[in-house]
């Protein structure tokens, strides 16, 4: 965990297609490119299964470095990452993503979902999120859902193309919880919080 006081240097979110260099938040921007122009590296082999104790310090981490605490606030209450169901995804052994599931209302709530930018753009997060359906599904509960920013294009994207649609948009609560503007993805301002969901089935 990070010292009261401590001044961290942005975490890189996403890596550059390019040049392979890693971006913060605020520095990432969308390109639009054609399939035969988007990089075609072999994907690497991963593994998803359930978080175990063992784990606990490298979700911990991934948290820290991506929202500096393991509380997550979305659809109008915070939760514990680490209460939650997590599953992880592995990559020769080390941490490579992880999504973090939680009941809400009925439903099941996508909490948090990360992959590290070396490891974007091989299936990793659509792997988890499916996983999370998979088991929305065997738990009997009619939905999975998920809440974003409105600045987070490539999520909006992301979560769109995996069947999940806008049921509601929560405008200006991040600017109410924070008590101010934030710069997010591509200095984009973040003021609200768009939820989507799909069916388990």
């Amino acid at each position: 965990m990070f010292e009261s006081g401590e001044v961290q240097a942005p975490y890189p979110q996403y890596r550059c297609p390019v040049d392979g260099e890693d971006l913060p938040l605020t520095e990432a921007r969308i390109t639009v490119t054609c399939e035969r122009h988007r990089p075609h590296e072999e994907p690497p082999v991963f593994t998803v299964r359930e978080a175990t104790s063992a784990d606990r310090k490298a979700i911990e981490l991934i948290c820290d470095r991506v929202w500096g605490e393991t509380d997550i606030d979305c659809f109008g209450k915070a939760f514990d990452v680490l209460a939650g169901e997590n599953l992880v995804a592995e990559v020769g052994g080390e941490l490579a993503g992880i999504v973090s599931l939680a009941i809400d209302r009925g439903e099941q709530a996508i909490v948090m979902l990360s992959v590290y930018p070396e490891h974007q753009g091989a299936g990793i997060g659509g792997a988890l999120v499916r996983e999370a359906i998979a088991r929305t599904e065997r738990a009997g509960l009619p939905f999975v859902k998920v809440a974003t920013t409105n600045d987070d294009i490539p999520a909006f994207y992301f979560y769109q193309r995996l069947g999940f649609v806008v049921y509601e948009v929560d405008c200006g609560t991040v600017v109410d919880h924070h008590g101010e503007v934030l710069s997010g993805f591509a200095g984009i301002p973040i003021r609200d919080e768009i939820r989507l969901r799909r069916s388990a089935c």
